[in-house]
């Protein structure tokens, strides 16, 4: 079973690596996340604000208000260059880790 550092540095990498692609609001988010996984991943309220309010106080995601397409006010986030680079280290972090997981599965 995962461990809660674990599943907070997956949820870590999910966030970053979406806004990689520009600036996006919560629900953007997690629209995207579960379009590109074809729905196998979901974030949920409770995970996805708290972790981007932590990454907002590490200073890896800026936050800003701004009005939606809808016209509706929701906070934009955007990666700053220090979380472009824990983007980098998740990466290969997680590359790393699922490449062992192989292993394991084809070995066991």
């Amino acid at each position: 079973m995962p461990r809660g550092d674990q599943l907070q540095g997956t949820l870590e990498l999910l966030i970053l690596k979406t806004l990689e692609r520009g600036p996006n609001h919560g629900f953007g988010i997690t629209l995207h996340v579960e379009t590109v996984s074809d729905g196998l991943l979901r974030l949920e309220e409770g995970s996805l604000y708290p972790a981007l309010h932590r990454l907002e106080k590490h200073k890896l995601v800026q936050g800003e208000w701004r009005q939606t397409e809808k016209a509706r006010r929701a906070r934009f986030y955007t990666l700053t260059p220090s979380g472009r680079r824990r983007l980098e280290e998740a990466e290969t972090s997680w590359t790393a880790v699922s490449r062992g997981v192989r292993k394991v599965l084809r070995f066991a």
